[in-house]
């Protein structure tokens, strides 16, 4: 394992403008709401103009290097060893909580940075060790171009990265790909993996059979307005938002020619679910540029991110056979859940409490599908009031409780 630091090339830097300066962009629909056709023309236009003459990279670059970064090779049972970048912000607090964090697309290890500082503890509330790692082919990771390389492989990496780090038992928190592969780590190693807290919420109805209790909760129990609104957010996700889905999980290499080749439309493949998924995130130019130029700087280069989504609708694993178990009961792992309004995924709360031991739950009266990015106070929160002394998860991880001396005793 060693320190890392970005440095991206100053070549590379010259190719993007380059690329940059010669785009060509489309026209734009008449409408009041140019937004339903995707990307907004005058967005685009103004964020191409920045990235080529106004954008700082370096100085986006010195934040990001400011991180604990590190890189380390973790070696898979198929497809050999692979270099890992991840933060590891490491707790001065001996018995800190071990605390993975896991992303999702179009996400990246940024989304985790809110709550490095809303975590470190102080006596009242525990302290964590967290980890946020670039997933393979995300990132400042390595890419895999060999076909299987889904969420349980994925799974793998984290999990061999956690025991290489020392910590053999640990909580994690995921949301978008991060609700897969955190379920599955609790699905495929659950002596290790103590307590999961996730976002983008999933579950399948409660039957009598399996679960009688919610199943009759089910039936004679109105939606609350919150689950109702929250249908109306998926069935529009489901109708409206799901194409690129649709597209990654079939054909990634055709769209991966655009988003390799074109640092716009990159951009504008992004920047469409940006705003999208958000619950009117004030994003800053500066913010969406950092966020799109760490995937188009990265190891692998932008296209290779989508490939998880048609590596999990073709699997290969050897224990997860498919993901839909994963939305199923996944017994021995402590589960809080987290709801927010403009989530793109949204069950009502029995078809989500079939999913495990519901310990915590949270509703929440803002935020979207980065909740860690949007709302980091509130996913702290939980996961503080998940490991406090006297919160359901307290001391569930063997020998780190999250309190140093008397106070772990109080």
């Amino acid at each position: 394992m060693s320190t890392f630091k970005l440095n991206v090339p100053d070549e590379a830097l010259e190719k993007l403008k380059q690329k940059l300066s010669v785009t060509t962009l489309p026209d734009e629909m008449e409408s009041d709401n140019p937004s339903q056709y995707g990307a907004p023309l005058k967005d685009v236009s103004r964020l191409v103009k920045y990235w080529q003459d106004g954008f700082d990279w370096r100085k986006a670059e010195a934040k990001i290097n400011e991180l604990p970064q590190f890189i380390t090779s973790v070696t898979t049972d198929d497809f050999g060893p692979l270099d890992i970048h991840f933060v590891h912000q490491k707790s001065p607090t001996q018995s800190a909580v071990p605390l993975l964090f896991v992303h999702g697309w179009p996400g990246s290890f940024l989304e985790a940075t809110k709550l490095l500082p809303l975590l470190k503890g102080d006596g009242k509330s525990p302290s964590f060790h967290i980890v946020v790692p670039s997933l393979p082919n995300f990132g400042f990771s390595s890419g895999v171009a060999k076909p299987g390389f889904g969420v349980e492989q994925h799974a793998e990496v984290c999990h061999r990265l956690m025991l290489q780090l020392g910590y053999d038992q640990y909580i994690t928190h995921g949301g978008d790909w991060g609700f897969y592969i955190t379920r599955a780590l609790g699905y495929l190693y659950p002596e290790h993996v103590k307590a999961s807290h996730i976002t983008m919420v999933h579950g399948s109805p409660p039957t009598y059979k399996a679960n009688p209790l919610l199943a009759l909760q089910h039936a004679v129990t109105p939606y609350s307005d919150a689950e109702r609104k929250g249908r109306e957010r998926f069935q529009w996700f489901t109708r409206e938002g799901r194409g690129y889905g649709i597209i990654q999980g079939t054909k990634p290499q055709t769209v991966g020619y655009a988003l390799a080749d074109s640092p716009v439309a990159l951009l504008g493949w992004i920047l469409e679910k940006l705003y999208d998924w958000t619950d009117k995130y004030p994003w800053t130019d500066d913010n969406i540029l950092t966020w799109i130029s760490v995937y188009w700087f990265s190891r692998a280069g932008p296209a290779a991110s989508v490939r998880i989504y048609y590596e999990t609708e073709h699997p290969q694993g050897k224990r997860l056979k498919s993901v839909n178990v994963l939305r199923g009961h996944v017994p021995h792992v402590k589960l809080g859940m987290a709801f927010f309004p403009q989530e793109i995924v949204h069950v009502p709360r029995t078809w989500a409490r079939t999913m495990g031991d519901v310990v915590y739950e949270s509703e929440h009266e803002s935020g979207g599908h980065f909740a860690a990015w949007e709302k980091p106070k509130a996913v702290a929160a939980d996961l503080n009031a998940m490991l406090r002394k006297g919160g359901p998860c307290f001391g569930i991880v063997k020998g780190a409780n999250g309190y140093d001396g008397a106070a772990a005793r109080l």
